[in-house]
This record gives structure tokens, C-alpha cells and sequence, in this order.
């Protein structure tokens, strides 16, 4: 019996002494998490109940000088869905009208949706794609269909936005107008990042049933502020002409790539940029700012600053003669030909310039400048060409300008070489301008794409014209200069593009382009020489010549050589149909002076046009004897592809009058 007692003693004392660790345990762990460790497991409680959220800032617009939208933020959704949310029987009654209205929408099949929704409910998928990139009224549009209409947690529907930037008007102009994102930072959206990027703001969240996050309260908001707006100098109007007139040139001539550019003359803004890269399956898209990035040898160009020093200097005058002999010579063994055989005999300075004379230019800088070349290239430093413009927007080119100061880079034929566009590197913004400073006056403008930046609609910022060079010539010098470019159109390498409606000025471009020696897969070495398979053609200018609005250039780079590579072919037409069309859509009181007659025969032609215009043809019409350009308008307004060979009336069409019409096939038209 006392055994038995003491056995139970024991036990009662074993039991008291657990139950009194126990309870200094939780005396412990009550201090610990009260005193000790407080703060910690009230944080960690916050951070599982409570979130600091962000809210966006909307990031700012591009817009183009004429309100156009350049470049915006939109959302973008991808719809999925849970397909256990919905029961039994409101997935059965309702999943093929929603395959029906999934199909509607996205294009597939409505076999396919419903054959896809029965094998995620199967399979107990309760996160399946139903479509990715869709636009905001979509998204609306989608939430309002069978079974997706019951929400969340009875339509088992799944948004997941995010945001992306668009681009309204497409592919045109892309490069100038860039991006800020992953890929880096690239033209007027990576120039101008902090200004567009706005700032985020906070709100803080708690966590309730279901998952589900709502705010606190406000005042633990902090608003977001959105960014800037951007507005740019482009035209859309012009843009588009100039995109286009650019593409049907490198898409005739297989060109690699290319680029064209209009600047307002007096301000200095850039109205329209195109950067047109060949893909391998000879398409063309934006791939580089080739206007700003790439700086090579202008070829002919140039041989409006040799003239300009000339004249400047007063060791020539446009009427100095010079005998460009037969249309070669060497200099220290290396030939200078002129292109067209057997040289232009004894002529002008002026028409040196005129015809491009190669030999003509050289031997006239060679006499006055060749014991004082340092004389030459100071001027191309006052005419811009020695150090980059400066643009905000990154990747610009670095001109190569070689001078007798440096030795590494000077040597006996530097000076010859340089007067007709070699040996040197310029950017075509560099040569467009000089270009515009002549149109300007002798006013050098530095080349802007941006005029404001914008909170909403209150100004708070301002990009005023900025004068590089208040004088780079003497008015004589630029009276002179204006004259051959203009003959240049009149009577010169141009005179394809001339036309008696309204005038142009500017000179022509024609160079080899060189192959650097680099090794090859063998180790060998190649290139090291020019090519006489790749040119570069240009033409840079301005119109109308009496009172300059714009100037442009051009530039294309390896056309294929056996449909054309003179600058006069390949590049001066694109400059044409650019001045022509800017000047056909502008208000005339800014293109053109009005000398007060009354022209009744063109009036005549318009009425003539307005009454074809407003047909309908489902076939052919003959266009035999209307002008060009009207031709072209009618003929693209129907669908057709228009190919232009010479200038004035149609007077041979490749498809017959009577002929259906067959949208996207194309017709060439043989001007007088």
C-alpha cells in the first residue's frame, strides 16, 4: 500500500514539474515576443497584412508640332482563366456561347476555343491563356462575355495589365522618335527620358478576405505626378511624304539603306526625318538614324564649301576660267576624272559647279590653296564640319576632317582630295547644315527636334532657335553660291528634277564608297581600296529659291549600279517629289511668291483633274497626256503601284486603258 502511494506521488510530482517548465515556457515566450522581440513579429505581421503599393506615374506623350500623337502610353491586357471558379452548370450552359464570342473577336474557330475551355476544365487548369495584347475596348468587351461576366471568383475571369508604348503613327520615323526601355535609350523618348518618365506615388493596402488588397485610407496616399509631354518640330504631313518618297526610291534601286531629312530654314527645325535600313528579305524599316549616326564620305556635295572658301577668299570668281582638259588628270599619281568622258574643255568656276566637274574643282583649289591649306580648313570649321552639332538625342556621328596641324592625318594629296568630297567624313545633318545656312542667309541654325516640353497645357520649356554662325559668308559670296545651285536644277547635273511650276536649288552627290581592309574567316586581308560596284548618291538643297522655307537632303547609300547610283538619278528625284509635295500642300503665300498672274491653262488642268478624281473605276482609265504627278495620284487612289521614268505628261502606260484593276500590282508610266 505505501508503494502503491509513492508511485503515485512520483507521478504527481513529475506532472507538476512539466506543467511548471510549460509554464515558464510561455512566460518566456510571452516576454520574448512583447519585450524582447516585439518589434520584429509586429513588423512581420505588418509585412503578411499590410503593403506599401505603387502607383504609376503616366508617363508623358511625343506629340508632333501639329498636336499629332507621336508617341503614347496605352494598356495592354492578357486574359486568362480559372476554369474550376465557374460550377458545373454554369460552365455547361454558358462555354460554348462564350467559344462563340471568343471567336468573334480573336479569329480562331469557335470549335477551337470550346475543344480548348473542355480540356482545361478536364485537365483542372485554373490559369489558362485566352489572349495576349489585347487593347483596352477589347478588354471591356471581354469581360462582358458569357460566364467572364460573373467576375473573379463565379467567371474564374483573369486580367493582367501592363503598359506599353505606341507609336499612332507606326514604323515611320521611329528611330528619331525612340524609346526608353531595355533596348537602351534612342532618340527623342531616350533624349528626353527624365522629362517623360513622371514620378511614382504610394498607397498603402491591406490585406482582407479572399486575397484581396484594398487601401487603408488616403491620407497614406502620395499622388503620383505624370511626366512631361514632349513636343517635337515634326510635321506628319511632311513626314509622311518624305518616308514615302524615300521607300519607293531604295525599293527601285535595291539600295542598302538611306536617309532624308527637311529643315525649316529659318529655325532650324527638323520637319521630317527617314532612316530606311534593308532587311535580308529586302524590306525597309527604321534601323539606324543613318541622318545623325553615320558619318562617310559626301562625294560632290562637299564641293559647296570648297566654292564657298574660294569665293569667300577672293582668289576665284564664278566666271575664273579653268581647263578641266579631257576629264582626267593625276596629282602625285593619282587620277581625278570627271564622269562624263573626254571632260568639259575651258570653263567657268560657275560651271565647274554646275556640270561637277571633279578636275575643275581640284585644280582650282590646288592653285590657291595648296601652299596654304590651313586657309581652307579653318573654313570648314566656321561652316560646322570639324566637331559634331551636339544633339541631345545619343549616337551621333563624329565628323574626320583631316589638317596640316596634324601630320599623322595630312598628307600631299590631302587638299585635292577634300575639295571633291574624299578623305574626309561628315554626318548628312553636318552637310544639310551648311545647306540650310545658305538658304538662311548665311544664319547657321543648329538642327532641333524639339520645340516644348509640356505639363499638361502649361509651357515649361522652350527650345529657341540657336544660332551656330550669325554670318559664315559675305552676301556676294552668298548671292553667287544661290545662283549655281540654282543652275545646278536648271542646267546642271540636275536637270532631270527642274520644273517651271515652282524652283529648286542644290547640288548633286556621287561617291565610291571605300572598302576597309579588315581579315577575312582565312585570316587574309581584304578591302583597302574603293569599290567601283558601291556608291553613295546624294543631293542636298533647298526650295523655292527665291525666298528658301525648307531645306533637305538626301542620301543613298549602294544602289544597284546597273539600274543607276549618279546622285542625279537616285537621289535628287526623291528630293523633288519631297519639295513637290510639301509645296502642293502648303498654303503658296509660304512657298511661292505671287507675281499676280492669273494662269487660266493650269487652272484649267485642275478643274480637269478634281472632275477625273471624282470617278470611280473598277478598270484602267487612260492617263496618256495628264501631268505626272496627277497620273500618280489617280493611279495610287485605285491601288496600283506607280513607277515614274522621266518628267512632264504621261505618254506611255504599261497596262492598257480598259484593263481590270488589280489592287497592289504595278504600272509604269513613261513621261515626255
Amino acid at each position: 500500500m505505501a508503494t502503491h502511494k509513492k508511485s503515485i506521488l512520483n507521478k504527481f510530482f513529475v506532472i507538476a514539474g512539466v506543467m511548471t517548465l510549460l509554464l515558464f515556457a510561455i512566460v518566456f515566450r510571452v516576454v520574448d515576443l512583447q519585450y524582447i522581440n516585439g518589434d520584429k513579429y509586429k513588423q512581420l505581421s505588418s509585412d503578411l497584412t499590410v503593403k506599401q503599393d505603387t502607383i504609376y506615374a503616366n508617363k508623358g506623350n511625343v506629340y508632333a508640332a501639329d498636336g499629332n500623337l507621336l508617341a503614347t502610353s496605352m494598356s495592354k491586357f492578357t486574359i486568362r482563366m480559372d476554369v474550376m471558379a465557374p460550377t458545373y452548370k454554369v460552365f455547361e450552359n454558358n462555354v460554348s456561347a462564350l467559344a462563340q464570342e471568343l471567336s468573334s473577336l480573336f479569329g480562331r474557330s469557335k470549335s477551337y476555343y470550346e475543344t480548348r475551355l473542355r480540356k482545361a476544365r478536364k485537365t483542372r487548369n485554373r490559369y489558362l491563356l485566352i489572349a495576349k495584347n489585347v487593347g483596352y475596348n477589347d478588354y471591356l468587351k471581354v469581360k462582358k462575355f458569357p460566364i467572364f461576366k460573373l467576375g473573379v471568383y463565379r467567371g474564374g475571369f483573369i486580367a493582367e495589365q501592363r503598359t506599353v508604348r505606341a507609336h499612332p503613327i507606326g514604323k515611320i520615323a521611329e528611330r528619331t522618335i525612340g524609346y526608353d526601355d531595355s533596348r537602351g535609350e534612342v532618340g527623342i523618348e531616350g533624349a528626353f527620358a527624365d522629362f517623360l518618365e513622371g514620378t511614382n506615388g504610394l498607397r498603402w493596402k491591406q490585406k482582407i478576405a479572399k486575397g484581396q488588397w484594398k487601401p487603408i485610407s488616403d491620407v497614406n496616399e502620395k499622388e503620383p505626378i505624370n511626366g512631361h509631354d514632349v513636343i517635337t518640330t515634326i510635321d506628319v504631313n511632311m513626314q509622311d511624304i518624305t518616308h514615302h518618297a524615300l521607300l519607293k526610291q531604295l525599293e527601285y534601286f535595291e539600295a542598302d539603306h538611306g536617309c532624308a531629312v527637311v529643315m525649316e530654314t529659318a529655325t532650324g527645325e527638323i520637319k521630317a526625318i527617314s532612316n530606311l535600313g534593308k532587311t535580308k528579305d529586302g524590306k525597309y524599316y527604321e534601323k539606324r538614324n543613318y541622318a545623325l549616326w553615320e558619318s562617310h564620305e559626301p562625294g560632290s556635295t562637299f564641293k559647296l564649301p570648297s566654292l564657298m572658301a574660294a569665293l569667300e577668299d577672293k582668289v576665284i570668281d564664278t566666271s575664273t576660267i579653268v581647263d578641266t582638259e579631257k576629264g582626267k588628270i593625276y596629282i602625285h599619281n593619282r587620277k581625278v576624272e570627271d564622269s562624263r568622258r573626254g571632260g568639259f574643255g575651258v570653263i567657268s568656276a560657275a560651271r565647274v559647279f554646275e556640270l561637277s566637274s571633279n578636275v575643275g574643282i581640284v585644280k582650282l583649289m590646288r592653285k590657291h590653296y595648296d601652299h596654304q591649306p590651313e586657309k581652307f580648313t579653318d573654313r570648314l570649321e566656321e561652316y560646322g564640319f570639324t566637331k559634331p552639332i551636339g544633339f541631345k538625342i545619343i549616337g551621333e556621328g563624329k565628323p574626320y576632317i583631316p589638317t596640316p596641324k596634324n601630320k599623322k592625318r595630312w598628307n600631299k594629296i590631302s587638299l585635292e582630295w577634300m575639295s571633291w568630297g574624299y578623305g574626309l567624313s561628315v554626318t548628312p545633318m553636318q552637310t544639310l547644315m551648311l545647306y540650310n545656312a545658305v538658304a538662311n542667309n548665311g544664319v547657321m541654325v543648329k538642327p532641333k527636334f524639339v520645340k516644348e516640353l509640356r505639363r499638361g497645357n502649361v509651357v515649361e520649356k522652350t527650345f529657341e532657335t540657336e544660332i551656330v554662325n550669325p554670318k559664315i559668308a559675305s552676301d556676294e559670296t552668298l548671292r553667287k553660291v544661290k545662283k549655281v545651285m540654282e543652275n545646278v536644277v536648271v542646267k546642271g547635273t540636275a536637270d532631270n528634277i527642274y520644273s517651271p511650276r515652282f524652283s529648286m536649288a542644290g547640288k548633286t552627290g556621287t561617291a565610291k564608297k571605300f572598302i576597309p581592309r579588315v581579315k577575312n574567316e582565312k585570316g587574309e586581308y581584304e578591302g583597302g581600296y574603293y569599290s567601283n560596284e558601291k556608291y553613295v548618291a546624294s543631293f542636298a538643297g533647298f526650295f523655292p529659291v527665291d525666298k528658301p522655307k525648307y531645306s533637305c537632303i538626301v542620301v543613298i547609300h549602294e544602289p544597284l549600279k546597273k539600274k543607276g547610283y549618279y546622285g542625279a538619278t537616285v537621289a535628287a528625284p526623291v528630293f523633288r517629289d519631297i519639295a513637290q509635295k510639301i509645296y502642293a500642300t502648303s498654303p503658296k503665300d509660304e512657298i511661292i511668291k505671287d507675281d499676280g498672274l492669273t494662269l487660266t491653262v493650269i487652272d484649267d488642268q485642275y478643274q480637269q483633274f478634281e472632275k477625273i478624281q471624282s470617278k470611280e473605276y473598277s478598270r484602267v482609265p487612260n492617263v496618256k497626256g495628264m501631268i505626272g504627278m496627277d497620273a500618280v495620284t489617280l493611279l495610287e487612289n485605285m491601288g496600283l503601284k506607280v513607277k515614274l521614268t522621266g518628267v512632264g505628261k504621261v505618254k506611255y502606260q504599261s497596262i492598257k486603258k480598259g484593263q481590270k484593276v488589280i489592287k497592289g500590282s504595278t504600272i509604269i508610266l513613261r513621261l515626255s
